[in-house]
């Protein structure tokens, strides 16, 4: 990590003030003089440690004196209600208990973090609540200093008693962070409005960056007892609403069908350069629908305002509703410079029939995306094969050099075709590849100890037959789902796909009651200890962690740390490689897709920062490309909606008036 801060001189302390004492050529007088100079200097060198941000990629681009982002719009209007859609419900406003209840969308609005990342810089985050940050150079801790003034949405004070609470409850009740931050030993008041978070390792470069992203809890709220005079419980879901510190609180809702943000006017971050240009709505509402499709008639309505297309077929032809045509509705395309992580189909490997790699091979060979590509999906995607494509974190050619060195240490521990292939995700698309797939994949199968009989596939010790169910959350799958299930039947494989809501599918996932899910496994540009509950050990048995596939490899175990305590971003990145080698060899997943861009539509009722590149429906291939590529995007998936749009009010009044 780049070091945020200067050395005034390069001298070493404890040396000039042991040479002063060994040769003693000063004065009484004098001494006194050198001590206090050297104390006053002690000082001043510590305040340099101060960071105000951090990175773990290069320099933070804004210095401690920045006024605003360059990406948002410093002098856009507040006011105006924006309603968004969610798909299926929520039974709780405590989103930290993960194992109890689905959260409402958006609910993580009323809080604020001790630091908050920056949307055009990758893996950077700026001081919000924490006024500074600093740690030793073998980030053995990490010391924030809050902000004075800042406080609750009752007017009362955020404190250091606050931020040890919320560390010390959410590791508690959440089996993710407590992953996530396994190496925080202890956490302590060390000053006015100072804490410090002790670590029980070293050179873990990302742990004072991973701490700055923890949502900070009243703790007076959350001991104190509710309106019915019972004691409020932290472990379990509610639906009371919480006090927060964040731009926004609830103002109402109705549970499991819609909930509304109403924007602080007292905020008291509004005016931090941090927040500036930002959190311009008035009033969010969240609007819950069973189906993309029905969200989407919705949007058509004019009753949802800003829409995020999913569905290929949908954006290609979906679009032709008289508002689109008159262009009160715009449709964009939106570059995608986030790391294209992997979303596939995932086996539960905790499932003895899928244990062995061949059997999961061969699954992967029997899936046709180059077919579902041209059919269903209009060509607009590219099939995935790494867990971090389009980075240079991705496995790609052989390995060499740091990354053959690590590979090596588990020679006859992993696949050989880690060292001698690289990994392609198999491709089908016409009758030719097909059968070719279609042998191999049966070869494997043979291999593990399944076999034909009677036209089904069965285990040839037990004669059990191989029967996969598919669980599903969105009914768009379902097209996307049945011909890979033709397809397995050529197998011989029984297969069936249910669609449940989302509710029901929160619950079964954190239970692991699945046999194959859609999931996918977002990263970021400096993977870390988040690697720990996608693909640990520990966490394939901790139920509502993200370790989907059950995966328990020592291997893989061993290469997470080497992640984790990377020294610099080369040995970082050659780790990083070599996990993706080892999880793609091993066929954990059936890989899917990715877009290049994003696609978003939205009525024109709205002012965005002009650092925001989009490219319209009309736009050629090579206007596309161009446009994409120029510089200046900012760094999300979600175009930064909530955070950096606003309400025009001249633009709202031309539709309100046309229609």
């Amino acid at each position: 990590m780049t070091k945020w801060f200067f050395y005034v001189f390069p001298i070493n302390q404890q040396s000039f003030k042991k040479s002063l004492t060994l040769k003693k050529i000063f004065t009484h007088t004098a001494l006194i003089s050198i001590v206090m100079w050297s104390a006053s200097f002690s000082i001043s060198y510590a305040e340099t440690k101060k960071r105000h941000a951090l990175s773990l990629i290069g320099t933070p681009k804004y210095g401690p004196d920045y006024k605003h982002f360059d990406y948002v719009n410093p002098d856009a209007p507040k006011g105006g209600r924006v309603r968004r859609w969610a798909i299926g419900s929520f039974d709780t406003l405590n989103p930290f208990a993960t194992t109890k209840g689905q959260p409402a969308t958006g609910i993580t609005l009323i809080y604020d973090q001790l630091m908050q990342v920056s949307l055009e810089e990758p893996s950077t985050e700026y001081g919000l609540l924490a006024e500074w940050v600093s740690y030793p150079d073998d980030f053995s801790s990490a010391t924030f200093k809050l902000r004075d003034g800042a406080t609750w949405h009752d007017g009362k004070p955020v404190t250091v008693e606050d931020v040890i609470f919320s560390f010390n409850n959410v590791i508690k009740i959440n089996p993710r962070q407590a992953q996530y931050y396994k190496n925080v030993s202890d956490v302590k008041k060390t000053g006015d409005r100072e804490v410090t978070f002790s670590f029980d390792t070293k050179n873990n470069r990302e742990l004072p960056q991973i701490i700055s992203q923890l949502y900070i809890l009243p703790k007076h709220y959350w001991t104190d007892k509710d309106k019915d005079g019972k004691p409020r419980d932290i472990s379990k879901s509610t639906l009371e609403i919480p006090l927060g510190s964040g731009p926004y609180k609830i103002s109402s809702m109705q549970p499991g069908r819609s909930i509304t943000y109403e924007r602080v006017k007292k905020y008291w971050g509004k005016d931090l350069s941090v927040n500036k240009g930002q959190f311009n709505f008035d009033e969010i509402r969240f609007t819950y629908f069973r189906d993309p499709v029905v969200a989407f008639e919705a949007f058509k309505a004019g009753q949802v305002d800003y829409h995020i297309e999913t569905r290929s077929l949908n954006w290609a032809k979906g679009y032709n509703f008289p508002a689109a045509k008159k262009g009160f509705v715009k449709k964009r395309y939106v570059p995608e410079k986030s790391v294209r992580f992997m979303q596939a189909f995932v086996f539960n490997t905790r499932l003895p029939k899928f244990s062995d790699a061949r059997v999961r091979k061969a699954l992967n060979l029997v899936f046709d995306f180059e077919t579902a590509n041209k059919n269903l999906f209009y060509g607009q995607y590219t099939r995935l094969n790494s867990f971090f494509d389009e980075t240079e974190m991705a496995a790609k050619g052989l390995p060499q050099g740091k990354e053959l060195e690590i590979l090596n240490e588990f020679k006859g521990q992993i696949p050989e075709q880690v060292f001698t292939t690289e990994f392609k995700a198999p491709v089908n698309g016409n009758p030719q590849n097909f059968r070719k797939n279609l042998r191999q994949a049966l070869k494997l199968l043979k291999e593990a100890g399944w076999v034909i009989k009677n036209k089904k596939l069965v285990n040839a010790k037990s004669g059990e037959p191989m029967e996969i169910s598919f669980l599903l959350v969105s009914p768009a799958f379902e097209r996307i789902v049945l011909p890979y299930i033709k397809n397995l039947e050529r197998l011989g494989i029984k297969s069936s796909a249910r669609v449940i809501d989302s509710s029901e599918y929160t619950r079964r996932k954190i239970k692991f009651e699945y046999e194959i899910i859609v999931d996918s496994f977002p990263q970021s540009f400096s993977p870390g200890n988040e690697q720990r509950f996608f693909w640990g050990s520990k966490a394939a048995d901790t139920p509502g962690t993200r370790n989907a596939a059950g995966i328990k490899n020592p291997v893989v175990d061993k290469i997470i740390d080497k992640i984790i305590f990377a020294k610099d971003r080369p040995e970082l990145v050659a780790a990083t490689r070599a996990l993706d080698r080892v999880l793609l060899w091993n066929y954990y997943v059936v890989p899917q897709w990715y877009s290049a861009y994003d696609r978003i539509a939205f009525w024109s009722k709205f002012g965005y920062p002009k650092s925001l590149v989009m490219v319209d429906k009309d736009c050629d291939q090579t206007c596309k490309q161009k446009k994409l590529a120029e510089p200046g995007n900012i760094y999300t998936l979600n175009t930064g909606f909530l955070q950096t749009w606003w309400y025009d009010e001249a633009k709202a009044k031309k539709i309100k008036d046309a229609r």
